[in-house]
């Protein structure tokens, strides 16, 4: 017999609890984390996972109460299965022996390695730029660069659904953010003309992403690029999701539009395909590149990329650029049709196209919440998106998928999926009828 589980814990959001009056700023955070604790009571709360092994297609773990998971992993952002490769762990380990493990410095002082400025090098030309600078997380390179390039009088165009580091990044840096409807080129050219009749002389920054990783879909960049030339602005393109895990070399949507080298400025994260954290900035300016040495405080006020990241990060591109990268990147590629394929044919609706994301939407957050609680239970290890990461009643699972992922592991995990919305969906309605009888002062059904 299903528990009964209140509408609150099912239902609610952390902007419901958080207590923006309390004057005591620490205790507006109170009943946020009592509505955390009460959701993990209730197996409700899939976030803060720990992993106790590798990670691979099959994993080992915790939940945040330190409740055992395990099974077959469509949760981490290893997209070519390079976190545990043989060649990967030598060039850590040689890294360590010859360098130590701290950089001990920021990189506009004495932090940067060899081989990080070798690195920035390799990356460059790997991208079809001039120059590369490196940060030590992906999300410092968002955030940095936006707040290095725009002042208060300039101006951000960025698309609705663009990481949360080059959103905030943009309202730190001015109060005139324009945020686009996603993907929408005509809406891009609308607000570059509004604003050159309003401000001829400002700076315009347009930011998008190559791949979206909560619906999987990928902007015109060419045609953003040509509208950026027309009204004198400046393109950045965020390729966090797609670098190294698609296209040619692993050039992603950029070659497969044959923008290689195009774009004003390309931002990334090594995090999803190169096995370490990191992130980047490249352009054929080498002004920026002192520019990020100097005046960005996630680069210049923080240590540098560790030789650790610096060795596993090039090791990780000699891979992707190889014919063993292109082999990985077809099996990876293989997995997410047969998974994408696989979800339609239980008639789960799944968004945009094949990558190693796999977007699937449930519905409201106590569906959603139910169905991830009964994968977990199952062995299905996934992670639960929802509002305000997304829309209120679009919760989905963004699915991950790896190169090492075997037909198997799929099929297991398509099995879970259709099982724990069968056993959610139960669980929704015992409850809802349940509420509903409360509501009305009628007699209590039985939740079974």
């Amino acid at each position: 017999m299903p528990e009964y589980i209140s509408r609150e814990v099912r239902f609610s959001s952390i902007a419901d609890h958080f207590d923006a009056d309390q004057r005591d700023l620490v205790s507006r955070w109170k009943a946020v984390g009592q509505w955390f604790v009460e959701r993990g009571g209730v197996g409700l709360d899939p976030y803060q996972k720990v992993v106790t092994g590798p990670v691979g297609p099959n994993v080992e773990g915790l939940l945040r109460d330190g409740t055992p998971i395990a099974g077959v992993n469509f949760a981490s952002q290893d997209y070519l299965s390079l976190a545990c490769h043989p060649a990967i762990v030598h060039a850590a380990n040689q890294a360590i022996e010859r360098f130590g493990v701290h950089s001990a410095g920021s990189a506009a002082l004495m932090g940067n390695t060899s081989l990080s400025v070798g690195l920035e090098a390799r990356v460059a030309s790997h991208l079809g730029y001039k120059f590369c600078t490196l940060f030590p997380i992906g999300w410092a390179a968002g955030y940095g660069v936006i707040k290095t390039l725009v002042r208060e009088t300039d101006h951000v165009v960025i698309d609705i659904l663009a990481h949360a580091c080059l959103q905030e990044g943009a309202r730190a840096a001015t109060a005139n953010v324009s945020r686009f409807a996603h993907l929408s080129t005509a809406a891009v050219e609308k607000r570059l003309k509004r604003i050159r009749e309003n401000d001829p002389r400002a700076g315009i920054l347009v930011v998008t992403e190559t791949l979206f990783s909560m619906d999987s879909d990928t902007p015109d960049i060419a045609a953003l690029q040509a509208l950026c030339r027309d009204y004198g602005a400046t393109l950045l393109v965020d390729c966090a999701h797609d670098l190294g895990a698609l296209g040619e070399r692993g050039r992603g949507i950029l070659q497969a539009q044959d923008m290689v080298g195009k774009v004003d400025i390309l931002m990334g994260s090594f995090s999803k395909t190169f096995a370490s954290p990191g992130g980047f900035v490249a352009c054929n300016e080498e002004s920026l590149k002192f520019a990020v040495r100097s005046s960005c405080g996630p680069s210049t006020f923080t240590n540098a990329m560790t030789p650790i990241q610096a060795a596993v990060i090039d090791a990780a591109l000699s891979i992707i650029d190889s014919p063993e990268g292109d082999e990985r990147r077809a099996r990876l590629m293989s997995n997410a049709v047969l998974l994408r394929d696989r979800l339609a044919a239980e008639d789960f609706l799944v968004l945009g196209q094949p990558s190693a994301l796999v977007p699937v939407i449930l519905g409201n957050a106590s569906v959603s919440r139910l169905m991830t609680r009964y994968a977990a239970e199952d062995g299905g290890i996934v992670n639960l998106v929802e509002y305000p990461a997304v829309a209120r009643n679009a919760c989905r699972w963004r699915m991950q998928v790896m190169a090492d992922h075997a037909a198997s592991h799929i099929d297991s995990m398509v099995e879970i999926a259709v099982s724990a919305r069968k056993r959610a969906l139960a669980h929704e309605e015992a409850l809802a009828a349940f509420d509903d009888a409360r509501a009305y002062g009628l007699a209590e059904p039985a939740l079974s």
